[in-house]
């Protein structure tokens, strides 16, 4: 049979065009841990992440030189400082690798719905793989560190229950509504745990970063990770459980950045949109509607914060654009 050339479709491009930016901006991240790490069981960690980064780029560049596609700039050496004193502890590099895995496992799944061509649903297929085998290595370090803070626990019920009529909009804001239940509790508990971690890392960047509109920026990016922080523990205590606080992971006192203002910058408006992403699947799966109701004003305040940031690096000739169809009205003039 003879074998037809098929073009990338829009979901395919966008879903390797995005890996490839994200991949180069975390290698970046992991070169500067492996330049300070003690931790001999972190660093493997760490290397191994880097490797996996590395490989998947470099297939991601395969696919696209095939393709005649130009190869996006992404990040590069030039945008870290190799040289720098470590700005994050051993533990931070462990939590991140963590925290990337979060992240991506739930990307690589999702494209694998929007993809078709054979050579592209068999990579997505392999980076989940071996991501999701990293993630379980990151993990059990973790346990095993005494750094990771389970989840809340309830005791198992007897039998079987129906739920009964909600309260009012109103009832359920100011006191008539029912206890949290297993997904809204472990939802919550992982809001706590990402924007804590975002907490230490914003922390290292205002304190090595000189740019004041940067550091503005990343300002207002802790006291929003700080509200989150503190608003869902308030959550948790009224409800009688136990507030999450996480295990201190600690900056150190450099003063010197390892990373460019643009890494910084992609870094913080990424991550602020696979903030959004999450506390929009948080509000879905949440049917008590005074939870649902923080979760739509946090996403309109996270929105708006992460607009901000793009709005600045385009400002800046910082924001790489993502390939676009053809504008076909100028055409027709």
């Amino acid at each position: 049979m003879k074998e037809h050339n098929i073009q990338l479709t829009t979901p395919e491009i966008a879903a390797l065009w995005t890996s490839y930016i994200q991949h180069s901006a975390t290698m970046c991240f992991y070169k500067h841990f492996l330049q300070q790490l003690e931790d001999s069981e972190v660093m493997e960690i760490v290397k191994s992440a880097l490797y996996l980064e590395e490989l998947y780029n470099k297939e991601i560049e395969k696919i696209f030189q095939k393709e005649g596609f130009p190869v996006p700039d992404g990040f590069s050496d030039k945008d870290i400082n190799l040289s720098s004193p470590p700005l994050y502890t051993d533990l931070f590099a462990l939590s991140y690798v963590y925290r990337v895995g979060q992240m991506v496992l739930p990307f690589y799944s999702t494209t694998l719905t929007k993809v078709a061509r054979k050579d592209i649903v068999e990579f997505f297929e392999g980076c989940l793989k071996t991501s999701t085998k990293l993630y379980k290595k990151s993990l059990d370090l973790m346990l095993s560190k005494g750094i990771y803070d389970r989840p809340p626990k309830i005791p198992y019920p007897n039998d079987v229950e129906y739920m009964k009529e909600e309260p009012t909009l109103l009832g359920s804001m100011f006191g008539d509504k029912r206890p949290l239940n297993v997904m809204e509790l472990g939802e919550i508990f992982y809001a706590i745990e990402r924007n804590y971690i975002g907490l230490v890392m914003l922390m290292g960047l205002i304190q090595v970063t000189k740019d004041k509109e940067v550091k503005d920026y990343l300002i207002k990016g802790k006291k929003l990770a700080e509200k989150q922080v503190e608003l869902f523990n308030k959550i948790l205590k009224k409800e009688e459980h136990l507030g999450n606080i996480p295990v201190s992971m600690e900056v150190t006192d450099s003063m010197i950045s390892p990373f460019s203002d643009r890494l910084v910058l992609f870094l913080i408006t990424a991550t602020s949109s696979a903030g959004i992403q999450l506390l929009a699947y948080s509000m879905s799966t949440s049917i008590r509607r005074d939870l649902s109701m923080h979760y739509a004003l946090l996403i309109a305040e996270i929105a708006k914060y992460g607009g901000e940031g793009l709005e600045l690096m385009i400002k800046r000739g910082w924001m790489e654009q993502m390939p676009q169809s053809i504008d076909r009205s100028n055409l027709y003039q």
